[in-house]
């Protein structure tokens, strides 16, 4: 019997084909997602990893075998999915294992009009349900079958983004984009098409085995490329997307990486504007710039903790216009509250465009403080090392400690987030401070405990 908890994440599911699953499993969880979700039609897409086709196609057929018909889109990014589930009104879900290496394969599944299933939102019943078949076999078929069928939405969901963000009237632009292979290669050209934007492509072949970097534009060695070509080209601008094209990553004109914080400052004041206030969400790890502008923008920052299901129920709960993480996802309410990276990048064009200064100088009033950026330190006891880090700190003048996500410990001048990961032995600190230098000796102090 497979062990589904190594797949199964909080979030979706993911993990090496096949050796941890495979198209067999898939069928169960397409039959398990039938069920849960109750649905009579659903929606599914894949991205370009060598599995994904026989993945997707096997899950759609589990679902089909419940009496559930489904909608296959085919290639696609994974807000493009979203689009579909959102504009459709189904369930969806997603073939794509992210910026994960090339033998992994994953699902992110939702409700419809995009709605997360996550570990609290359907995610352990499907779990629960495809351990039960695995072991004593699926249950029988429906009466009647499901019909499976395809649809193109690629250019619904193009028209659907600009119709969010007006780039017509904006200075002609020259913009270096870096696909990694990865579905931002099938979802550009479409979205950019008849923009005053002259796009600059690298590695818009999809190519789910990655031949030229990591499809995780995060990690800094996997934008060195985009970082040379913009500053080779004179670019205006930078635009990085990871494996399934829902995350966006920016450089500046002289390809100096753009912090997600102050692009989620950026894309909020637009938000602000555009819809005269508002609730803006933002995680714990985002910078202290996050919830100054959004008040000065005359519009209300609400903490969360990390984690896109986190952030898209703080959405639905407090009617946000808005939401961004320090992991470059962006959240839009006129996009079903689903993350889309695409989205944002069209929000800094617009900005950029609207305006004849370059994107350093744009960004400068959204970037206020000094940062460590995510440090992962890999530890045996994961508590035990946060409860010494807690230790030290309790009781600390001026101090004020909170464990909304992991251990947060703010001052006047600083602050620190360390928090555990949910997948491997790791833990990741994340600091900012008024200054480098400050940075630095906070980083240096907790990290001396964390690896004692």
């Amino acid at each position: 019997m497979p062990d589904l908890s190594q797949i199964v994440k909080a979030y979706d599911v993911r993990g090496v084909v096949p050796d941890q699953w495979d198209e067999s499993l898939a069928g169960l969880f397409g039959a398990a997602f039938a069920q849960v979700t109750d649905a009579d039609a659903i929606v599914i897409g894949h991205d370009m990893r060598p599995s994904s086709p026989g993945l997707s196609r096997a899950f759609a057929r589990g679902a089909a075998a419940r009496g559930v018909d489904v909608t296959e889109i085919g290639l696609c990014s994974t807000d493009e999915l979203y689009f579909a589930s959102g504009q459709l009104g189904l369930p969806g879900a997603m073939f794509t294992a992210s910026h994960n290496p090339a033998q992994y394969n994953g699902i992110k599944m939702c409700r419809a009009g995009a709605a997360p299933v996550g570990q609290d939102t359907g995610l352990t019943e499907i779990r629960s349900l495809v351990e039960d078949w695995a072991e004593s076999g699926a249950p029988g078929p429906a009466a009647t079958p499901g019909a499976i069928t395809q649809r193109d939405v690629l250019a619904d969901y193009a028209d659907h983004l600009r119709s969010l963000v007006d780039l017509t009237a904006i200075r002609p632009l020259k913009a270096v984009v870096d696909a990694g292979n990865g579905m931002g290669g099938h979802t550009v050209p479409t979205v950019f098409e008849g923009l005053p934007v002259e796009l600059v492509p690298m590695y818009f072949e999809l190519d789910g085995t990655f031949p030229n970097h990591e499809a995780n534009p995060l990690d800094p060695k996997n934008i060195t490329d985009l970082q040379a070509k913009v500053r080779e080209t004179g670019a205006d601008i930078g635009l990085a997307f990871d494996g399934d094209a829902d995350r966006c990553f920016v450089v500046d004109e002289r390809g100096a990486p753009v912090s997600p914080s102050a692009i989620t400052a950026l894309v909020a004041s637009r938000e602000l504007a555009k819809h005269g206030g508002g609730t803006v969400i933002h995680n714990c790890i985002t910078s202290w710039s996050v919830p100054e502008v959004v008040r000065e923008q005359g519009g209300t920052p609400v903490r969360t903790r990390v984690g896109h299901s986190f952030i898209k129920a703080e959405m639905a709960r407090t009617g946000a216009i808005f939401g961004g993480e320090h992991s470059a996802h962006y959240y839009f309410r006129d996009f079903w509250n689903a993350d889309t990276g695409m989205l944002a990048a069209l929000h800094v064009l617009a900005a950029l465009g609207g305006q004849d200064g370059p994107l350093s100088a744009l960004v400068a009033q959204y970037d206020r403080y000094a940062a460590s950026g995510e440090i992962n330190s890999t530890v045996d006891d994961q508590a035990g090392r946060a409860a010494a880090v807690k230790a030290a700190y309790e009781g600390r003048p001026g101090a004020e400690l909170d464990e909304l996500d992991g251990l947060t410990v703010s001052t006047a001048d600083w602050w620190f987030n360390l928090r555990p990961s949910n997948t491997e032995p790791l833990l990741r600190l994340n600091v900012e401070a008024r200054d480098a230098a400050t940075v630095e000796k906070v980083r240096d102090e907790v990290l001396g405990i964390v690896r004692a």
